[in-house]
């Protein structure tokens, strides 16, 4: 350490090249002052280091470091996207057992590594609430089969913090999973391997979906492309631009001609059009609807099966505050944090609001300090001032939050107070809300899948599952007439399968057709569309191919901003604009964070004169 430099300066610089040494990314970035550790791009950002920089706190931001280098040294996201299982619930077991394998390989190997690792697990498992009794609704399966699977791996018992949930989960886990979870730590080093031990285990725990692992898959459709069957070559295709999706964190200096290439179709779905416009930029057009094109393939066996409706039409109004007060109740820990975000945010954005006086004009307040010209020349005429607010833009923002099964449980509870709390915030500084959500309305295919059956089953159906779009706040309506609809996230069984290009189109008109300037859209997720009965029926990549064309549509000519926050789930391989998270908690800082990036690129166009200003003097 140096004269000038202080301790906390040497703490940063060797955590920093710690991380970048375990992660073994040569030109990885390591941030600190955020409000939550998160991935970003090849930007590791973690919170600011305790100020006595010792104790517990000091070991788990080590240990929030540590996993997330170690996340990025041994995950391929390319075979993740393969060998991840389709229903909800199992992927969501699926991704954590994911976590626990990267970050065992680094216990296992350092022991200090593993000892900030369990600190920083602590920390999570005392500020979720996992330490006392847990009521069903309120304890994560996936949270329960990482802690056991640790055990076994790691030979290192859970903290105490957690042995509220474990009493709740273990006896059912380890007596149906036990062998695989003896056979896990085996393979850590074989992310297909350890995949495919992952999968036994979830058949064992009774979520398995039925479906070969992918080398299984890719034989059958290897027999079909040599038999001259189309479709099976359509799905070849899609399943090779997803392995050629880029890792959001790899290191670009070690990329080849081949990888840009694939990251350039990645983003614009397009590899022509990528080329070609790769010095300039494609035009913006106002109230452009995305849907057309080439990615048009995508349809719909039947939508009459498919709803819009408000969340007061779901559920009555008693069962509604009921659910509302349990919301409140889980969550009253948290209230305060995302609070103090809210309140950050509103900072921020009352700080781009500006006033100032337009002097010499010829209606308006009378201006006192120009009467002296009427005695020193009485035919002079009075002046007058007019008080203008510079401002940001007329602005709506629409939330999109996916109401899958897999965000089930605390994930779900997070989202929805902290679209509570923000819609507040943003409608005190003059900017609209929209709160929407999107699931489907049975598991594996509804009437519509019934309808196909009847039409005696034709081959590449499309859509076969019935949308639920749901209305949880109207732009218009004030938020405190909507607070008790984010309680039906709350309600057992409202949380199915997910369809996101659609619902993502759905948003996109519905912010077109509101008179705003300016109009974001903020889509929160935690994993790739789901519909079994769809993507059984169709070609490989279906849903996911859909997503893909609507995004690039959207992000390449609409008007509409769009952002993703990705929960325990990679998004940036399909949005530009995008931020991964490891914890639900971390997600009131991250969308406060993204929405204040977004006002601040406009904040010089906001601050224009108003037409016929002259002299200005700021009142406030």
């Amino acid at each position: 350490m140096s004269e000038r430099e202080t301790r906390g300066q040497a703490f940063r610089r060797a955590l920093g090249v710690a991380t970048k040494a375990l992660s073994g990314k040569r030109k990885l970035e390591l941030r600190f002052g955020g409000d939550s550790a998160a991935i970003k791009d090849r930007t590791i950002t973690l919170p600011a280091p305790p100020a006595a920089l010792k104790g517990e706190a000091l070991r788990a931001l080590r240990g929030k470091a540590d996993a997330l280098a170690l996340r990025l040294a041994h995950h391929d996201p390319a075979t993740h996207a393969r060998v991840r299982p389709s229903s909800p619930l199992a992927r969501e077991v699926f991704e954590a057992l994911e976590q626990v394998r990267c970050e065992a390989l680094g216990a296992v190997a350092l022991k200090g590594a593993g000892e900030n690792m369990q600190a920083a697990l602590a920390e999570r498992c005392a500020r979720r609430g996992f330490a006392g009794p847990v009521e069903q609704e309120a304890a994560p399966l996936a949270d329960a089969v990482a802690l056991i699977a640790r055990e076994h791996i790691t030979g290192v018992p859970a903290p105490r913090e957690a042995s509220g949930l474990l009493a709740h989960w273990r006896e059912q886990i380890e007596s149906k999973g036990g062998p695989a979870l003896e056979a896990l730590r085996e393979s850590l080093d074989d992310q297909r391997a350890f995949a495919a031990l992952a999968r036994a285990l979830l058949d064992d725990l009774d979520l398995g979906d039925g479906q070969d692992m992918p080398e299984q898959q890719e034989d059958q459709e290897d027999s079909d492309s040599e038999q001259g069957n189309p479709n099976a070559q359509d799905s070849q295709n899609d399943s090779q631009e997803e392995d050629s999706a880029p890792d959001g964190s790899s290191d670009s200096g070690d990329a080849d001609e081949s990888e840009q290439q694939a990251a350039m179709l990645d983003e614009s779905g397009d590899i022509g059009d990528a080329q070609e416009g790769s010095g300039e930029d494609l035009p913006v057009r106002p109230n452009y609807q995305p849907g057309g094109g080439e990615g048009a393939r995508y349809h719909v066996f039947t939508d009459k099966h498919d709803e819009i409706v408000r969340a007061d039409e779901l559920c009555p109004p008693q069962e509604l505050e009921r659910l509302r007060g349990y919301l409140d109740r889980q969550l009253d820990k948290l209230r305060g944090a995302v609070a103090r975000l809210a309140n950050k945010l509103q900072r921020h954005l009352l700080a781009q609001q500006q006033r100032a006086w337009v002097f010499d004009l010829e209606e308006g307040v009378l201006d006192p300090a120009r009467l002296t010209r009427v005695i020193v020349d009485p035919l002079a005429a009075l002046s007058f001032k007019q008080e203008t607010e510079t401002g940001f833009r007329d602005t709506v923002v629409t939330l999109l939050l996916d109401n899958s099964g897999s965000m089930r449980g605390r994930p779900i509870m997070i989202a929805a107070l902290t679209a509570d709390i923000l819609a507040r915030t943003l409608e005190r500084c003059g900017v609209k809300v929209e709160i929407l959500g999107f699931t489907t309305r049975a598991w594996k295919g509804g009437q519509s899948k019934e309808d196909w059956i009847a039409a005696g089953k034709p081959l590449n159906p499309g859509r076969l599952n019935d949308l639920r779009h749901i209305i949880y706040k109207a732009a218009d309506v004030p938020m405190r007439r909507a607070k008790n609809n984010l309680g039906l996230m709350m309600r057992e069984g409202l949380l199915k399968e997910n369809i996101d290009g659609e619902a993502l189109l759905w948003a996109h008109q519905r912010l077109q057709a509101r008179p705003e300037a300016r109009r974001i859209l903020m889509v929160i997720s935690d994993g790739a569309p789901v519909d079994d009965t769809t993507q059984s029926h169709n070609p490989g990549g279906y849903l996911e191919a859909h997503l893909r064309q609507v995004i690039g549509e959207i992000e390449t000519y609409s008007d509409v901003q769009l952002i993703a926050i990705g929960i325990g789930h990679d998004v940036t391989r399909w949005y530009s604009r995008a931020v991964t998270l490891t914890d639900a908690e971390q997600l009131g800082g991250a969308i406060t964070e993204q929405l204040a990036a977004l006002f601040d690129e406009n904040a010089n166009e906001n601050a224009r004169p108003a037409p016929g200003a002259g002299r200005r003097r700021a009142v406030s």
